[in-house]
């Protein structure tokens, strides 16, 4: 290895801690994971070997089918030198053919990490506490940790620093808007979530994230003026307006959020050197257009491909 690209110093305070909403990290444990993504993408870039978890095994469950956390969690794991191990849900089926907590005691057994995608975040949790290896959480109708450090870290790619940084999330007070909310706080970073009345993050959550922007000097706003909220974002970031689960609404959400696209229109109220964010996969012609995916593309894949790295630094830094 060269002198400027060697195997990164883990943070041995972080191991076997679990990772599931941020709320469970500082900010500083949170930036020292993003330092650690950055280090790991050089590597991989480089492709310069980096078996950090050499004859270790993850469990991946998946309750929720995905493209992007599978495939970026089981390249990471092999990258990492560990062993990733598939469970769907007719194979486990959490909580339905055993208890959660004897899932979890059986599990800690046979691997040193479990990766978990669901619905229900009081089921990641209960997961955690009778485990006894680290968790993370892949995604729930709550929260997605994950993305979001995916997220973090192309922004930091892109302008360097999150202070004096605005981003504006347009679309469903979803499990993004959440994690989001979070993750800006604690970076310091401004945030605005626009979504339309009864469809905006709740309050609870708002307040979390709010009183950890009073510690770090960020904003965390809600607003259903979309125009207002975008105006000088550095970051303008959307999803599609029905998640997984949530189909049958999908007609009636069209209507609900049309005026709430990221279109020319909307984002030439954001600074001229904003990027756009998209967690994917992305609707064509409904949270966003065509004309404006393609246009900021190049970041949109750049974040997908953080997805790899994020993930690497969090199983790198928690596994024991």
């Amino acid at each position: 290895m060269s002198a400027t690209l060697s195997a990164p110093v883990l943070p041995e305070y972080l191991k076997g801690r679990d990772f599931l909403t941020f709320l469970e990290y500082s900010p500083e444990e949170l930036q020292e994971l993003l330092t650690l993504a950055a280090q790991l993408k050089q590597l991989k870039r480089n492709r310069i070997p980096h078996k950090l978890l050499e004859g270790l095994s993850v469990a991946m469950y998946f309750e929720k089918p995905s493209n992007r956390t599978r495939v970026s969690f089981e390249v990471g794991i092999y990258d990492l030198g560990a062993h990733p191990f598939m469970l769907r849900k007719d194979e486990i089926n959490l909580g339905v053919r055993e208890t959660i907590a004897d899932t979890a005691r059986t599990l800690s057994r046979y691997v040193d990490c479990i990766m978990i995608r669901t619905f229900a975040q009081k089921d990641v949790e209960e997961l955690a506490q009778w485990a006894d290896v680290p968790v993370i959480n892949g995604l729930t109708d709550d929260y997605h940790p994950c993305q979001v450090l995916a997220d973090l870290l192309t922004v930091q790619e892109r302008f360097g620093s999150f202070k004096g940084r605005k981003l504006t999330y347009v679309g469903d007070g979803n499990n993004m808007a959440n994690s989001l909310m979070l993750g800006c706080a604690m970076v310091g970073m401004d945030v605005t979530i626009a979504s339309p009345s009864g469809y905006q993050p709740q309050p609870a959550m708002v307040e979390k994230a709010q009183s950890i922007a009073a510690q770090s000097g960020a904003t965390v706003a809600v607003s259903d003026d979309v125009k207002a909220a975008v105006k000088d974002a550095s970051v303008v970031y959307t999803d599609v307006w029905a998640s997984m689960g949530q189909e049958a609404e999908a007609e009636a959400r069209k209507q609900v959020f049309k005026a709430y696209q990221v279109n020319a229109e909307n984002l030439a109220l954001a600074l001229p050197e904003a990027i756009v964010l998209h967690c994917l996969p992305a609707h064509r012609g409904e949270e966003i257009t065509a004309e404006v995916l393609e246009k900021h593309a190049d970041v949109i894949f750049e974040q997908a491909e953080n997805r790899l790295h994020a993930q690497k630094a969090v199983m790198a830094a928690i596994i024991r």
